[in-house]
């Protein structure tokens, strides 16, 4: 009679692979050529992180910080997401790569960088990783570099993984709040190679919606016409960048009113408006973030016309309000007065506009729900944990990138609002750098006023 730990084996198969015998893994580990990096490979913008390192450890004196790259999460059995390193290790070191797992910068109490890695295994150390390990073997996900490799590639000293301990008062982002606060607040503000890479995801992502617009009659014509717009932009993502910076939105009709709408799961209607809120991540992984808002058509009705010069003036009057030493939640109330005057001259907003302005009121915000915009740079929503007063309750300062991207999101069911206008959401969102002089607007390519959007949707379409 077999005992339970052999019956329980034979229920696991755990890997569907042949066993590796000794006289092929003896096979495995001979004969193999050299192939080293090339020595001129870089990480790109490696001038910029030492004295990044160098202002964050000068944050902590004499303390260990410990910043690590992250771990793989398993999506289903044994298959794991693709791996995204922790932005704030990319800001440090500029390793944006997928064999990353596990890795991290480590910043001594008396300040040199160490960066703890899983180097290239050899290819006869008598342990075969390099294609026995399906998680990290290099025949089943790629090479590695070695420890010296990785050294010159980043300019930080390196050593291997195993080798890593963290001392008990040690402290570790993403666990300690002080140092991911701070880490944050490090990035808000971006220098001019950063805005560089973030312009370079607008300038992908501006393609990516001329992509969708040309793929509108065969989108139209599928039963699952918001899937095949994702998969339109997507292609661009993933054709000139890492891929996308969050899960696109392509929603139609009456699905514009979930802000996050990414099911994307309906058919078209050519009577109706979609509404893409798509951006391209770039390899450094810097993100872009747009919504445009057109007619399936070509041609706005006078109603969804009524309702998208409306967001486009609050739009515009919160870019106007966008400059050095503003505060930063000065233009989402830019963007908050121009709705709630247009909801109230519609005769949807019962309340005078100052009343509903109020902390205590806002009820506009039925019909806008969220703010009007955020940080962005290697997270859609980037510097979330910097503290209010450095970032919802603090001022603008030259470098920063943000969005702006107000929104009015008619329900179907609102029994507040007269027929006509139920199931019309519409949001503009563009991505913007301050300058000195004020705010240069980085997605100015893609069109913003209606007769601009029709002209370039009839352009583009076959």
């Amino acid at each position: 009679m077999t005992s339970l730990p052999e019956r329980t084996a034979q229920l696991r198969t755990v890997s569907h692979d042949l066993p590796v015998s000794p006289a092929l893994d003896a096979y495995m580990g001979e004969r193999w050529a050299p192939s080293p990096l090339p020595p001129e490979v870089r990480v790109p913008g490696f001038e910029h992180f030492a004295g990044r390192r160098a202002r964050l450890a000068a944050l902590f004196p004499g303390e260990q910080l410990v910043v690590p790259a992250g771990e793989l999460q398993v999506r289903s059995n044994d298959c794991d997401y693709r791996f995204r390193p922790y932005s704030a290790y990319v800001w440090l070191t500029g390793l944006t790569t997928e064999d990353q797992p596990g890795h991290a910068l480590v910043i001594q109490p008396d300040g040199e960088a160490v960066l703890y890695v899983r180097p290239r295994s050899p290819r006869a150390d008598g342990r075969g990783e390099f294609y026995r390990d399906r998680r990290y073997g290099e025949f089943w996900v790629g090479r590695r570099p070695d420890l010296d490799e990785a050294e010159h590639l980043t300019g930080v000293r390196c050593a291997h993984l195993d080798g890593l301990k963290a001392g008990p008062r040690a402290r570790v982002a993403g666990v300690d709040p002080e140092l991911t606060s701070a880490l944050a607040e490090l990035r808000l503000v971006k220098d001019a190679w950063e805005v560089g890479e973030i312009q370079r995801a607008v300038d992908h992502t501006v393609a990516g919606f001329e992509d969708v617009v040309r793929s509108l009659p065969t989108a139209l014509a599928h039963p699952r016409g918001e899937r095949w717009i994702e998969g339109v932009f997507n292609l661009r993502a993933r054709a000139d960048g890492n891929g996308t910076g969050y899960d696109t939105i392509a929603a139609s009709g009456a699905h514009a009113c979930v802000l996050h709408w990414i099911r994307n799961d309906g058919a078209l209607n050519r009577d109706e408006l979609l509404l893409l809120d798509a951006g391209v991540e770039v390899d450094s992984l810097y993100t872009s973030d747009i919504t445009r808002t057109f007619p399936l058509f070509g041609r706005f009705s006078p109603v969804q016309r009524q309702v998208y010069e409306l967001v486009l003036a609050a739009q515009n009057a919160g870019i106007a309000a966008l400059k050095p030493g503003a505060g930063f939640r000065d233009f989402h109330r830019a963007c908050s007065r121009v709705l709630a005057e247009g909801l109230h001259e519609w005769g949807v907003l019962r309340v005078p506009p100052e009343e509903s302005l109020r902390a205590d009121s806002g009820l506009h915000r039925r019909y806008s729900l969220c703010s009007s915009g955020h940080m962005l740079g290697l997270d859609v929503h980037d510097c979330a944990h910097a503290r209010a007063t450095r970032y919802l309750d603090g001022v603008l300062e030259e470098g920063q990138v943000l969005t702006v991207e107000p929104g009015l999101y008619l329900q179907p069911d609102d029994e507040t609002l007269p027929v006509e206008l139920r199931g019309v959401g519409v949001r503009i969102e563009d991505d913007v750098v301050i300058t000195a002089e004020g705010a240069r607007v980085m997605s100015s390519a893609l069109p913003r006023e209606p007769d601009a959007v029709e002209e370039w949707m009839s352009s583009l379409l076959p």
